[in-house]
């Protein structure tokens, strides 16, 4: 985003390259962890909900990689220079939110792996509760950057790609709050 907005193609074009990797990389994961774990495993929680909660997971990458291509598709003349700080802002925030995801993911893998205890599982609805309010504040500046492009910008193509743009990033903060709602169907007792 930084590359882009300062016109370094670049470079934008060699962490586009990057994102466009890792997310494969997620890809490939995501298709082993489904395609080999065998049959009659026992697991504390249901296959369908580690299945789904994956499947949450990877829609992070999946956003980002969106996101990176739509940047690309109007490197020329870009994100108008009145929206740059706020685009900025929101992606910041957005990425903010991964934090608490991250988190969650240890507290959850030291609770299956070891403990089952309710401190532990409290910590695990602590991060899952920051993470809802995290992706309610994303939805509220999403909803003032869409605004902020429509009285701002007067291209059609602009808004459209704006419009997108938004959407997409905004769909990285969704994804985070859907993993934690997997994550709470599988510490329920």
């Amino acid at each position: 985003f930084d590359a882009h907005i300062a016109g370094d193609a670049d470079k934008f074009e060699e962490l586009r390259l990057k994102v466009d990797e890792l997310e494969t990389k997620c890809d490939m994961i995501k298709r082993r962890l489904r395609g080999h774990l065998p049959k009659g495993t026992m697991m504390p929680v249901d296959k369908f909900q580690v299945f789904r909660y994956i499947r949450e997971q990877d829609g992070i990458p999946d956003a980002m990689e969106e996101a990176v291509d739509w940047l690309s598709f109007r490197l020329n003349p870009g994100i108008p220079v009145e929206l740059q700080d706020a685009f900025h802002n929101f992606v910041s925030f957005t990425l903010e939110m991964l934090d608490p995801l991250y988190n969650m993911t240890l507290e959850a893998k030291k609770y299956f792996e070891e403990s089952y205890s309710q401190e532990n599982r409290n910590q695990i609805k602590a991060l899952i509760h920051s993470m809802h309010q995290y992706e309610h504040e994303a939805d509220l500046i999403e909803d003032n950057l869409k605004r902020a492009i429509f009285n701002t910008c007067t291209d059609g193509v602009t808004v459209y790609h704006m419009g997108q743009l938004t959407e997409v990033i905004g769909d990285i903060a969704d994804s985070a709050q859907n993993c934690g709602d997997w994550m709470r169907a599988m510490v329920a007792k």
